[in-house]
Formats: C-alpha cells, sequence, structure tokens
C-alpha cells in the first residue's frame, strides 16, 4: 500500500513538473528565441524582399488605431529607405465594418504614398498563425522582415518560422499603448496557444488564390 502510494505522488509530481514546464519554461524560451532577431534600429537591417504587417485594431472611424498606425509608419520608412520591396498586410475581413487590411491599404498609399503594385492585401490574417501559414502557402514566401510591437514579435518570428519562414523582426513601438499591461499578459496566453497549433493542433486556415507572387 506504501509502495502505491508513492507511486502516486511521483506520477503527480512528475504530471505537475510537466505543466511547469509549459506554463513557465515554454513562454521564456520562445521570448529569448525571438529578442536575438528583433531589430530596434533601421540602420542594422539588411534589405529583404518582403515585410509582413500584421494587423492590430481599427478605430470607430474605421481607421488605423495607434499601435497599427505605427506599424504602417514604420513600414513605410523601411519601404522609403530600401529595406525592402513588397508590403503584405495581413489582417482581419470578419464583417463589412472591419476591414483591416483594406484600411492598411488606404493608409499607406495616401498617407505614405506608396505605390499600390507594392502593397498586397491578405484579408484572411484573422490570427497570427493564419497569415504565416498564408505568407508560405498561398504567397510562398520564404524569407521576410515582420512588423509588429515588440510584445507580440517574439511569437510572430516562432511561428512564422515554424512554418518555413526565415524570419526576423522590426519593432514599431513608439511608446506606451493605452492597455500595454493587459496585451503583454495576454500575449503569454497566446504565446501557449502558438506553441500548441504549431506542434500539435495544426489548425486549418483559409486558403485563396495569390493576388501578388512575392517568390524571388
Amino acid at each position: 500500500m506504501e509502495k502505491h502510494k508513492k507511486k502516486i505522488i511521483i506520477s503527480a509530481l512528475v504530471i505537475f513538473g510537466v505543466i511547469i514546464l509549459y506554463l513557465v519554461v515554454i513562454p521564456i524560451v520562445i521570448i529569448h528565441y525571438g529578442q536575438h532577431k528583433i531589430y530596434t534600429s533601421a540602420q542594422d537591417i539588411e534589405n529583404y524582399k518582403t515585410a509582413i504587417v500584421f494587423g492590430a485594431g481599427l478605430k470607430e472611424n474605421r481607421q488605423p488605431n495607434n499601435m497599427l498606425r505605427d506599424r504602417l509608419d514604420s513600414v513605410a520608412d523601411l519601404y522609403y529607405e530600401e529595406k525592402i520591396e513588397k508590403i503584405l498586410l495581413s489582417g482581419d475581413n470578419s464583417s463589412i465594418y472591419h476591414n483591416e487590411p483594406q484600411a492598411m491599404y488606404d493608409y499607406l498609399l495616401y498617407e505614405h504614398d506608396i505605390r499600390p503594385e507594392d502593397l498586397v492585401r491578405d484579408y484572411a490574417g484573422l490570427r497570427t498563425y493564419d497569415t504565416c501559414a498564408r505568407a508560405k502557402n498561398i504567397w510562398g514566401i520564404d524569407k521576410a522582415l515582420l512588423i509588429s510591437q515588440g510584445y507580440h514579435l517574439s511569437r510572430a518570428i516562432f511561428t512564422c518560422e515554424n512554418m518555413g519562414i526565415e524570419s526576423t523582426g522590426y519593432s514599431a513601438t513608439k511608446y506606451r499603448y493605452a492597455g500595454s499591461d493587459y496585451y503583454k499578459t495576454r500575449e503569454v496566453l497566446a504565446i501557449h496557444r502558438a506553441f500548441l497549433d504549431v506542434y500539435i493542433i495544426h489548425p486549418d486556415y483559409i486558403k485563396g488564390t495569390v493576388e501578388l507572387d512575392f517568390v524571388e
């Protein structure tokens, strides 16, 4: 009987250890790995054919919110510094009242005068996983510079690299945003989901046709 109790205790400790490993170690490893692949200075960035900009939400007037605007301003700067050639704008177009890719496209076209032939809209970038999977499997992107805020980039790099895209990131963070603490806390949970998506779940995503070929 005593031996049986010891087995139960050992099993419980093993299970507890696995849970701690998943909850604590995995986010730390993914964040640490991504941080070493994030540019904070545009001068240090090598030339890329493609940049991927992730959607971040719209205001009530359907214009990019502050976070998304900073991402778009950042990619525009890189474009004119000739660090990138093409820009994939990936976001949520779940309703006629919420069309992130079109808002992103209009902002870069009219506010930054970027050539329309260098902008591609991905209307089904519902999540980071979807954006990376579609970038690889629909547009055939093998290498990209990811544009987002720093808190999100490690997960984006982890996800895109596991989809087969050689990835680095550029932080578009300009200042402390409203709700920053909430987003950073939620990011830990999102990293757990990304790990499951990549290694276990392999969720489906919306397929589609190619609007522009990014393959060199």
